[in-house]
């Protein structure tokens, strides 16, 4: 009973470790976004047409704290992959540690092109849709806590969802998961995706379709990157078992 109670500590203090590590590089990257959120903010509005406006002082500080924060995640994510890499590899055999170690790059990958998707290609199309829209009937202003919030509500589900292949091989390399199981629920999730993208882009059916076929293609990926996964850990499970049974004989 105390050895588990000792294990069972030693595995928080580890986890303490690892939270600690990731939240350090948190607060690392966003205030290096911080300090260059002048120049990124000038790089977000160089080809708007309309001058962003502010309502009050404290706009200016969540502007900030926006696009420092958008740094911060995107620069973290393969601090955090790798604490979290660090935290299992205990329990993973060798085979298991260098196939997840190898997806740590892929997650970071992934999430930059999710965001530039996002921001390159559905951001566009919505704006433009939504601006006319109005057509002549307003005066159009944005203010920049409102256009930055956009952006933000645009392009990071992209960026999360576009991480749903390295997710699926990671987590079916460690044996949480199988294609098997992916493919059983493979309408359950067309029907979350089809709804995210509803929820994302404007009410029109072209739109709806530019979003929510990249959806699907990304979970049909993620089941075949899985199937991959999970045939190579059943021939590597295969080779052991036979490589077990070997060394009985001989010891026999």
């Amino acid at each position: 009973m105390e050895d588990k109670e000792l294990n069972l500590v030693d595995h928080l203090e580890e986890l303490r470790k690892r939270l600690i590590v990731s939240i350090a590089a948190f607060l690392i990257f966003f205030i290096v976004g911080f300090i260059y959120v002048e120049d990124i903010y000038r790089w977000f509005v160089r080809d708007l047409d309309v001058k962003l406006v502010v309502l009050g002082p404290s706009d200016i500080i969540w502007i900030y704290f926006m696009i420092a924060s958008i740094i911060a995640i995107a620069g973290t994510i393969p601090i955090l992959a790798l604490q979290v890499w660090l935290f299992v590899k205990p329990a993973l055999k060798p085979i298991e540690r260098r196939i997840s170690l190898s997806y740590i790059p892929a997650l970071f990958i992934l999430f930059i092109v999710g965001l530039a998707f996002g921001y390159f290609v559905i951001l566009p199309i919505i704006l433009n849709f939504l601006i006319e829209l109005s057509g002549d009937m307003v005066v159009t202003n944005f203010t920049a806590d409102k256009y930055f919030r956009f952006i933000l509500y645009t392009t990071l589900p992209f960026g999360v969802l576009f991480e749903l292949p390295v997710v699926a091989m990671f987590l079916t390399s460690l044996g949480v998961i199988n294609p098997y199981a992916l493919v059983k629920i493979r309408k359950y999730a067309y029907f979350v995706l089809v709804v995210i993208a509803v929820v994302i882009s404007p009410p029109d059916i072209m739109s709806d379709v530019l979003v929510t076929v990249p959806l699907l293609f990304l979970y049909e990926i993620s089941i075949n990157m899985s199937k991959i996964v999970y045939k190579r850990k059943m021939k590597k499970e295969k080779e052991w078992e036979l490589e077990f049974a070997e060394d009985v004989d001989k010891s026999e």
